[in-house]
């Protein structure tokens, strides 16, 4: 699929203020205080971050189309720019996020660019409302809410790595719809029903379960899946239609988990991840065809000092996919690989920089085969990226 597709919304639940899972590589910016009078307190916060990058394996422009990541070797994006304001106290509460947005760049394909279209409410990404009622476990939200999937998130300040890896890439993003989230102890559940892929179908089911052991280890499980059909002329994220968009994206079944260890200064995630969609004939879905990916995201603080050090290691593999270029996962269809990458970070105050330097192999180039250079037979590629933003 191309990159400029955006896929993925927040890996980070919000629904209450409080985030279950989030992948934050840096510290945030201390949040503007604004007093409501008799609505209450209101917080607003941003950030704002653009990158420099380099890679192998494009090609000239003669063959830009024959190479995954098309003929720009090198170049500069603006990675986005939000504007997030809530309300996380009181009975009634709410969230809106507001902006440019590319999402994070993935290991193996070409950098996105930031647009205001990528959601149908843009330039508003979220924009939700909560009841809280004290001393309930219950909280209920609705809204444009964000995806319940996976670990990493759509905004790439907040991974520990500039390129994220494919299990992001191949996940549900923001939706509208009604979620509820409850809470005991170390464990919550969240549960939305919504219109998957804001395709303005509500025939999505999207949750999350999560237990905190200790404060060093928490394991969460996820689930997506699509109760019903989801046609090909619906439009998706950008304006799509799911005829050129990948309509088994849509009208799939997605389990996940991820485990987060914390040992001093260190933080390791596992996560595996299994998405696959039953054959369709009436949306162009020949036969069985699926995606499983496995990776570790791992961060290291040095201390009192301003610096980390992110990574991750990856693999992915797609299985039963079709010939359909318009029906598969990543990269190509059957295609596997496996990628590692490295983030040195450095933060002071509200203001950030960072190096990364990734490579990706690609295990089986799929059928049709896809790839780098000119030829597009290349079976690796390196990318490098320089960033740097601030929180505000």
């Amino acid at each position: 699929m191309p990159n400029h597709l955006f896929r993925r919304g927040l890996a980070a639940l919000l629904m209450s203020g409080v985030s279950l899972h989030a992948a934050l590589a840096m510290n945030g910016a201390t949040p503007l205080i604004i007093d409501g009078g008799p609505l209450g307190q209101f917080d607003l916060s941003g950030a704002t971050d653009g990158f420099f990058f380099a890679q192998t394996g494009t090609a000239d422009k003669g063959n830009a189309d024959n190479s995954i990541l098309g003929s720009d070797a090198t170049g500069a994006r603006l990675g986005g720019m939000q504007f997030h304001l809530k309300k996380s106290t009181g009975i009634v509460q709410f969230n809106v996020i507001a902006g440019v947005f590319g999402g994070a760049p993935v290991l193996g394909t070409a950098p996105p660019r930031a647009n205001t279209h990528t959601f149908p409410t843009s330039p508003v990404k979220l924009a939700y409302v909560t009841l809280a009622l004290p001393g309930s476990p219950v909280t209920i939200s609705a809204g444009q809410v964000p995806s319940l999937e996976g670990y990493e998130d759509a905004v790439d300040f907040n991974n520990a790595n500039i390129f994220a890896s494919t299990a992001w890439y191949v996940e549900n993003g923001a939706s509208r719809g009604i979620s509820a989230t409850y809470t005991k102890g170390p464990a919550a559940l969240t549960v939305t029903y919504g219109d998957g892929w804001e395709t303005g179908v509500f025939n999505v089911i999207q949750t999350i379960g999560s237990y905190n052991f200790n404060a060093n280890n928490s394991l969460s499980l996820f689930y997506t899946g699509n109760l019903s059909r989801t046609g090909n002329n619906t439009r998706t994220y950008g304006g799509y239609k799911l005829a050129s968009y990948g309509t088994n994206y849509v009208n799939s079944q997605l389990f996940g988990a991820f485990y987060s260890w914390t040992c001093g200064n260190l933080n390791l995630v596992p996560e595996v991840q299994y998405v696959y969609a039953k054959p369709d004939q009436e949306v162009g879905i020949k036969k069985y065809t699926a995606n499983f990916t496995a990776v570790v995201v791992g961060d290291y603080n040095f201390g009192a000092s301003p610096y980390s050090l992110g990574g991750l290691v990856e693999y992915f593999d797609s299985v039963g996919t079709t010939r359909n270029s318009q029906n598969y996962w990543f990269i190509a269809p059957g295609a596997a690989g496996v990628g590692v990458e490295l983030t040195p970070t450095w933060q002071h105050g509200d203001i950030f920089a960072r190096a990364s330097a990734s490579y990706l192999y690609l295990t089986d180039q799929g059928s049709p085969a896809a790839g780098y250079g000119n030829a597009g037979k290349t079976r690796d590629m390196v990318q490098v990226a320089l960033e740097g933003g601030v929180l505000f």
